[in-house]
């Protein structure tokens, strides 16, 4: 399927058969060690976490794994977290950042779980902790978005340093087809809603939503070996920074969201 709209853009992100993040850490990372529990409540199947190897360099990795086949994917929720899933993601970042260790969050989810639980467990509390904690954790954080990108779901791993996406994940408020219904009362009107949203990796990337778009060409083996080095790179040049100068750059970051966006643009 060609890419054309960023609708088909959409269509790719959600498309059956994509890698998922479990894929992801098998080929980039070695030894990793999966951690389970947020302490409090209970262990989310929909985030995956722990330690690995990157090469030599000890990491955390967290990662929205939504499972490639039908019992897989309701065994992960779907890849759509309950609060305890961020609040484990969140316990494993505090422990990165104890052990000196730079946090890899693999993002894709269509949104966090909106159940009744969920809310009465405090998801958006969850999440806005995440959120506060992260930007002045003082360890390095990269965010790689490989399929979607939704919400306040997605962003509660994307508090970073640096946010990376794949030529055909998204990022994005709201699902095309949920903006679709609410300003237009009109599900037909998704192609349209996608295109007012700006959701693509190539938008983010001129937004400076995100610093890199990996292209999705050649095999993925050799696309994750050049994620591996491109990680390892990062890791090492901010792993050299005084920890309040990383905590610094990162906030600035946030702050300059929007500063370059015209009227045209939109």
């Amino acid at each position: 399927m060609s890419a054309n709209t960023p609708y088909d853009k959409v269509m790719l992100a959600r498309a059956k058969g994509r890698a998922t993040a479990a894929e992801y850490i098998s080929r980039i990372f070695t030894d990793f060690i999966e951690l389970h529990g947020d302490r409090h409540f209970a262990d989310d199947t929909a985030i995956v976490g722990g330690v690995a190897y990157l090469g030599d360099m000890p990491v955390t990795v967290i990662s929205m794994e939504k499972g490639r086949d039908t019992k897989a994917k309701i065994y992960r929720n779907f890849g759509a977290p309950n609060p305890e899933g961020y609040n484990k993601a969140l316990r494993l970042m505090r422990q990165a950042e104890k052990f000196s260790r730079p946090v890899v969050c693999f993002v894709d989810t269509a949104g966090a779980f909106c159940g009744l639980g969920a809310e009465e467990r405090g998801q958006g509390r969850a999440i806005a902790q995440n959120l506060a904690e992260m930007i002045t954790l003082k360890t390095p954080i990269v965010s790689v978005f490989i399929g979607e990108g939704g919400s306040g779901g997605a962003l509660a791993l994307a508090c970073a340093d640096e946010v990376w996406m794949m030529e055909n994940a998204i990022y994005s408020v709201i699902s095309p087809e949920g903006c679709a219904s609410i300003l237009w009362k009109d599900s037909k009107k998704v192609r349209a809603a996608a295109q007012s949203l700006r959701l693509t990796a190539q938008d983010m990337k001129k937004l400076q939503v995100a610093e890199k778009v990996i292209p999705e060409k050649g095999t993925f083996d050799a696309c994750c070996r050049t994620m591996a080095k491109d990680l390892r790179a990062a890791f090492t040049a901010r792993m050299a920074l005084p920890k309040d100068e990383l905590v610094r750059q990162r906030y600035e970051r946030f702050r300059k969201y929007g500063a370059q966006i015209v009227p045209e643009d939109f």
